[in-house]
């Protein structure tokens, strides 16, 4: 019996994107189990018509994306409308061995979860169903101990830079929020306000999506004010600065993002971008009315934030429960 219960094998099965991946190796953290991380790649007509498109699974996986063949997992998490054939297929080909795979979807999966054996989606999705798990935010792999770590390691690279830290999570532009050159800029003013206010460091790690154009905006308004900027070089130190920040500054574009800096427990203050949409309102609406999150509106107010539920330990529990009732050990 291995550390997450009657699971001992674990795959994550994305399409390569960071956000998803991050979730669902997340639970499998929280589960105990070191997961092999699966990427896939589908081939048209699966890849335009995924997740409908529920026929010939076996035929449906590019030759450049990872395979998928036996021995198959105790466990798979999945994420991403993408990674549906793929939970479809290890499900239907695993029933023939003596443990048929248990497959979990992380977020809405849009067919029925009555497909998987658990769906785990955040509360903003509005998914229900039998077998669906909801959760405040995204999952996530924040923990005291790998805050601790990481901190540690990053620590050793600020020295002489005052305190209080404020950690700036930078996302981009996507399809519901802009985030260019003037928004920014506004965000730039912001911090060098805060920065001059407390006499403490900024700690800021951009993102994919930021963009050279952004970060040039963002160094020229900061100028002289104390601050540690990953360059993209090496290890990005996001969990470094999570763990050393007093207080958070994360762009509203990213339902992770702000996940992540909430489970962390500490003061954790929105830049509003451009734009929206009902799904990300409601995110952030319900992280508002919790005491979770406040909007960064020039200077950070003081408070002290409400204790979040955690989701991690109860999916992880789901998974479980799950797994006695499949298994029944």
């Amino acid at each position: 019996m291995g550390a997450g219960g009657a699971l001992s094998t674990c795959w994550v099965v994305t399409d390569g994107k960071a956000g998803m991946e991050s979730q669902c190796v997340g639970l499998a953290e929280a589960l105990g189990l070191s997961a092999v991380v699966k990427r896939v790649v589908l081939r048209a007509p699966w890849r335009q018509l995924s997740p409908y498109l529920r026929l010939g699974h076996a035929h449906a996986f590019a030759a450049k994306g990872d395979t998928l063949a036996p021995p198959w997992p105790d466990l798979l998490i999945a994420s991403g409308r993408l990674s549906i054939a793929a939970s479809l297929f290890v499900r239907e080909q695993s029933r023939g061995s003596e443990h048929r795979t248990i497959t979990v979807q992380v977020q809405d999966p849009v067919i029925s979860p009555s497909n998987f054996d658990l769906v785990i989606a955040p509360q903003h999705d509005r998914l229900t169903g039998r077998n669906v798990i909801s959760t405040l935010g995204a999952l996530h792999r924040i923990t005291p101990t790998k805050l601790a770590e990481h901190a540690e390691k990053l620590a050793a690279r600020l020295q002489g830079m005052p305190r209080p830290y404020l950690g700036v999570l930078l996302g981009g532009s996507n399809g519901a929020y802009r985030f260019g050159e003037h928004e920014m800029a506004a965000l730039a003013a912001s911090l060098v306000s805060v920065a001059k206010t407390t006499g403490g460091s900024l700690l800021i790690t951009p993102s994919r999506r930021t963009g050279e154009s952004n970060m040039k905006v963002l160094e020229s308004v900061l100028g002289d004010t104390p601050a540690y900027i990953w360059n993209g070089e090496g290890e990005n130190p996001y969990f470094g600065i999570l763990g050393l920040a007093d207080q958070i500054v994360v762009t509203g574009d990213s339902i992770n993002m702000v996940s992540e800096a909430v489970a962390t427990g500490k003061p954790v203050h929105v830049f509003a971008l451009p734009g929206g949409s009902d799904k990300f309102n409601r995110f952030h609406d319900a992280m508002r009315e919790r005491g979770l999150t406040h909007a960064l509106a020039g200077r950070l107010e003081a408070h002290h934030p409400a204790k979040p539920d955690d989701d991690m330990a109860r999916a992880a529990d789901a998974v479980r429960r799950v797994a006695t009732e499949i298994r029944g050990c």
